[in-house]
């Protein structure tokens, strides 16, 4: 299962902190932005099991910050 967000970080260190922060809440996942691309894309990979969007969504929303899940 992978999904794919459309976020408003743009900082590397902000990303990491992101990164950390999914890997703490969610051990199953495996997280990464691609700050790069336009949207500044965060994909979420997990292979046990479902990921949950609207966690994700909060997690990053808690802080201050926007996403959104993509479309396939």
């Amino acid at each position: 299962m992978v999904r794919v967000f459309k976020t408003n970080i743009t900082e590397t260190e902000l990303a990491n902190e992101f990164i950390n922060s999914i890997h703490l809440n969610f051990s199953n996942y495996i997280a990464n932005f691609d700050l790069e691309d336009c949207d500044n894309i965060l994909r979420i990979e997990s292979f046990s099991n479902d990921i949950c969007k609207d966690s994700i969504i909060n997690l990053i929303a808690e802080k201050g910050f926007y996403a959104e899940e993509l479309p396939d």
